[in-house]
């Protein structure tokens, strides 16, 4: 398994009907204004961005990590496809409600961002394609962010531009196990659903 840790995004995105959806992942980057999102070709939230075309990207800071882990077998596709069923996810269609956030109105897209997180990132799809070897059933999706939110607290002092790295803790998923500052943080539900082996505890000196 190739998955060495990246921080952990909560999607918002809108259904057809107006609602908010809202998923976690953990397969993303950026390079300068754009990011590239990693994303199950059968999600509600691939669903969405095909159709609407835009979306948030809200940051998850350690902090959440028992609201993100709440999310982590949930799906808002009314029927979950069978390889979602076989582990063990279940739809939901209040996710906001399920995880214990609340919705916080967007500037630039429809969708609501997440009043828990720090750091907000409203953008629009530019295109989607295909990732990794045929049939792997998982899309790249590239956005252009176009609208940022960062908490105050979070920036340098005296710059409203650069994030002070030692006041921004991102919740981490690495090999499906959350860590943040350097030490797991609590148990994975989507580890047991993927059938991952729990670690064994490291012994206290």
């Amino acid at each position: 398994m190739l998955y060495f840790g990246t921080p952990v995004v909560l999607i918002s995105s809108s259904n057809e009907d107006g609602s908010a959806n809202l998923a976690p992942m953990s397969s993303a980057f950026w390079v300068g204004s754009s990011g590239m999102l990693g994303l199950d070709e059968t999600s509600q939230t691939t669903l969405n961005l095909a159709r609407t075309g835009e979306c948030v990207l809200n940051l998850a800071h350690a902090g959440l990590v028992a609201a993100v882990d709440r999310l982590a077998l949930l799906t808002g596709t009314p029927t979950v496809p069978d390889h979602k069923l076989r582990k063990g996810y279940r739809h939901e269609a209040d996710k906001f409600g399920a995880a214990g956030l609340t919705p916080l109105p967007s500037d630039k897209v429809a969708p609501p961002r997440v009043a828990e997180c720090l750091v907000h990132l409203e953008a629009v799809v530019n295109r989607m394609h295909p990732f990794g070897e045929p049939g792997s059933g998982v899309v790249a999706i590239d956005v252009q962010v176009v609208r940022v939110h960062v908490e105050q607290d979070l920036l340098m002092t005296g710059s409203n531009r650069y994030v002070d790295p030692d006041r921004w803790d991102p919740l981490i998923m690495k090999f499906l196990e959350f860590y943040g500052g350097g030490r797991n943080l609590h148990p994975s539900r989507l580890a047991q659903g993927w059938g991952v082996p729990r670690r064994a505890p490291v012994a206290e000196s």
